[in-house]
């Protein structure tokens, strides 16, 4: 201790007393100072740091045993035996079942490694994290698993910053100083001081400080040495970001598999293997939360004749899970309440009413929208939230709540917001997601693709990028939103938002959720007065079973009618539209004749509406109906009339593009057709630019297939084969097709994995495969609109 003589004083006096030296001699050699060689000849300071110590030995010329006998005596008396650890401020009893945290847990061992070697400032970790996270659990394994690598102490001090009153800097310097051996007379009364006298302390010292629970940075500062060889974990459900030069770790929920470990170490009944896919169910409903898991696997473990499928039960009650997960003093909502105490009330506010964003994730501007705020202040917020463990940040811009916190989220909205209120804050949530829905889809419309005028909303809408990306990222709030909107009866609404994603929709056809959308908007057409609605939305519901859903009867059906409405109201581009998806139908059911008259009825109707667009895409009409009757030059010459007139007519600019990629891709199929290898694989060569251009990837593998084919009959397999192989990843996740199978019939003539094919067997398999398409088309699309419809009458 100061104020004795130490084994290093004593061999550092003789050494230097053996070379004949005084402390001044010694001081001018070695650049240390008289003084501190005094102080450490007496006891005084405990043993120098690395750098310093070498200088000694160096300044005493000292190498072999010698060097090495100081080296031994320095060590000793800067890390002296285990018997001088403290006795206060010992950490907490740790848990036997400790599962995973591997990859947090070698980091914190890569520190200690550090800190032990290093000559630097004493390496600080935060380990930060939502409540019920174990940031406690594996701090204190990390100090049980440590405690020899610092004979000095591991020392613990809960900070309690969550608590209505944390534990004081001055109270925590206090309890620290006196675990290292000050006694309370010597503590002095400023927090100042006691930080000082503190870091005093620990800079000759081994120690291992665990800094728990710590609710501010002005808590934590005054405790972190400034050297020594010591190492600091704290842990917080805050970041901390005001504190340099610390080593964060986000702690993650576990993993599935450690849940299900940690639970069946708790449990019995949990462990019986048969039990599995329960557990698993009990680990998902208990988000992968160590305290909720621990709380729901001893409910299970104290009552032996409960099974796991009864704990399932009671956990799968969203309105009931909270409470079940409870147990003595201990709750998964009490852990969460305590944060939430925390929150000044705008905060608090946000919090609630988060709760009522339908999808698992959302970004800033829908936060603004729940409570009326300017978009700044509602990103603060959402931070505040961020840092308190509340809110978690999905990639750049998004947040989500863990699942269990999202139900506490909800109990409180409940709790503290009236029916009234929470209903006018979905109202506002939803006409603000509809509304700019609208906007974004505006963007793909003919003829406008730009915002409004003296539009100021909140989303970034400034491009038509920014605008798919908000439709995109936002799908899984606007929908329900949308369907929020049907049930209710806002019918204008409804229509309003699939009129003015129509032309978005061509770009994003792969996704399903267009069936519903246009589904509700018939419906919603249906209830209004107006029949122009009504035709044009019938139109489009017809548009979107023939493209998305494969369901072609129904399509012609429900486009037909479209037409007739039309007709009453003497509408000739709402004719002209509604043919183009009978066309389109058609053609799928191989009532080609029916197609031909559809397409050539529609050219002469949207010609005497004025509306070109729609001119041009029955032209591309009438070349697929007369390919498919077989009369490939004059379907050839439809495809190349549509490119001249796309010329000569003002067609807006998407329109446009696709009426050029189906023209083009037209070309290269009709001469596929006929069997015209080498003029097909010249058209498609001209056409895969156009398609690529027009973002249609079914389309794309289309062509690709054509080229795959053109080559494998023109004798380059190779090439034939990586054609056909990207087409069918391509297609890995679109309807059946014609084509798709063709690819498959056609490879394993390639690639030597089935048998040859002469031309006639290949054509006559490809026409078998082409006979079974259409019901094997209808068998998906019915099982699809099954999940939105229930079981099919038929």
């Amino acid at each position: 201790m100061p104020g004795q003589t130490s084994p290093f004083g004593d061999r550092l006096r003789a050494l230097r007393r053996a070379a004949g030296l005084t402390m001044e001699q010694l001081a001018e050699s070695s650049g240390v100072s008289a003084r501190a060689i005094s102080n450490m000849e007496r006891g005084h300071s405990r043993a120098p740091q690395a750098r310093t110590l070498a200088a000694l030995a160096d300044g005493l010329g000292l190498d072999g045993d010698a060097r090495a006998g100081l080296t031994a005596a320095a060590k000793e008396a800067r890390f002296p035996s285990a018997a001088g650890r403290p006795r206060l401020c010992e950490p907490p009893r740790g848990v036997t079942d400790f599962v995973g945290r591997q990859a947090e847990l070698e980091i914190v061992r890569h520190a200690a490694k550090h800190a032990v070697e290093g000559d630097e400032l004493p390496p600080v970790l935060v380990v930060h994290g939502q409540p019920g996270l174990g940031k406690t659990a594996l701090a204190v394994r990390a100090a049980n698993e440590l405690r020899d690598d610092f004979p000095d102490g591991c020392l613990y001090v809960d900070l309690r910053g969550v608590d209505a009153t944390p534990l004081p800097a001055g109270e925590a310097l206090l309890r620290l100083l006196r675990a290292l051996g000050v006694r309370p007379d010597q503590v002095a009364d400023s927090d100042d001081e006691r930080s000082a006298h503190l870091r005093g302390m620990l800079r000759d010292r081994r120690c291992l400080l665990i800094l728990d629970n710590a609710g501010s940075e002005a808590q934590v500062r005054p405790l972190l040495p400034a050297g020594g060889w010591c190492l600091v974990v704290v842990t917080s459900r805050r970041v901390l970001g005001g504190l340099e030069g610390v080593l964060r770790i986000a702690l993650p929920p576990l993993a599935p598999e450690e849940s299900a470990g940690l639970l069946r170490s708790i449990a019995v009944q949990a462990a019986d293997p048969q039990t599995a896919p329960q557990v698993n169910r009990v680990t998902d409903l208990c988000g992968h939360l160590p305290l909720a898991l621990r709380i729901a696997g001893t409910r299970l473990a104290s009552r032996p004749q409960w099974s796991v499928g009864q704990l399932v039960d009671r956990l799968a009650d969203a309105g009931r899970r909270l409470a079940a997960l409870s147990a003595g003093d201990t709750g998964v909502a009490t852990a969460f309440a305590l944060s939430y105490a925390q929150l000044p009330a705008p905060t608090a506010q946000l919090f609630r009413r988060l709760a009522h964003v339908p999808a698992a994730d959302f970004a800033a501007p829908l936060a603004a929208a729940l409570i009326e705020a300017a978009l700044p202040d509602a990103q603060d917020r959402l931070e505040d939230l961020v840092e308190v463990g509340l809110l978690q940040t999905e990639g750049v811009d998004r947040y989500r709540f863990h699942d269990l916190i999202r139900l506490y989220a909800d109990e409180r909205l409940h709790a503290e917001e009236p029916p009234d209120t929470r209903a006018q804050t979905t109202q506002w949530m939803n006409t603000w997601l509809l509304d700019t829905v609208v906007v974004a889809g505006r963007w793909y419309e003919p003829g406008y693709g730009r915002l409004p005028d003296g539009w100021a909303g909140l989303a970034p809408l400034a491009t038509l990028e920014e605008a798919d990306a908000w439709l995109r990222a936002e799908v899984d709030n606007w929908l329900p939103a949308l369907r929020t909107e049907a049930a209710e009866g806002r019918h204008q609404r409804v229509a309003d938002v699939a009129a003015a994603t129509r032309w978005y929709s061509e770009s994003t056809l792969r996704w399903r959720g267009w069936y519903e959308v246009r589904r509700m908007a018939r419906a919603a057409a249906n209830a209004l007065p107006d029949r122009r609605q009504q035709a044009f939305h019938a139109s489009l519901y017809a548009w979107t079973a023939v493209y998305l859903m494969g369901l072609y009867e129904e399509a012609a059906e429900v486009a037909i009618e479209a037409y007739r409405l039309a007709q009453s109201i003497g509408d000739l581009r709402e004719q002209a539209r509604a043919l183009s998806s009978a066309g389109a139908a058609w053609l799928n059911t191989r009532d080609y004749d029916d197609a031909l008259w559809a397409h050539r009825t529609g050219c002469e109707l949207a010609d005497g509406a004025g509306d070109h667009d729609l001119y041009v895409d029955h032209v591309v009409g009438v070349g697929y109906a007369l390919q498919y009757l077989g009369r490939y030059d004059e379907a050839v010459g439809e495809f190349q009339r549509t490119l001249a007139e796309l010329d000569r007519r003002p067609v807006a600019a998407r329109p446009a593009l696709t009426a050029r990629a189906g023209a083009v891709y037209g070309v290269a199929s009709s001469y596929d057709r006929a069997g015209r290898h080498e003029e097909s694989l010249h058209a498609v060569e001209r056409a895969l630019p156009v398609l690529i251009e027009n973002r249609d990837d079914d389309v794309v593998a289309f062509a690709l297939v054509l080229r795959g084919k053109a080559r494998a009959a023109l004798g380059r397999p190779a090439e034939a084969r990586a054609d056909l192989t990207r087409a069918l990843e391509m297609l890995a996740d679109s309807l059946p097709s014609r084509l798709g199978d063709e690819a498959g019939a056609i490879l394993p003539t390639l690639d030597g994995t089935g048998p040859a094919l002469a031309d006639g067997d290949l054509a006559r398999a490809l026409e078998v495969l082409a006979d079974s398409l259409p019901d094997r088309v209808a068998n998906e699309a019915r099982a699809t609109r099954a999940v939105l419809d229930g079981p099919d009458p038929a």
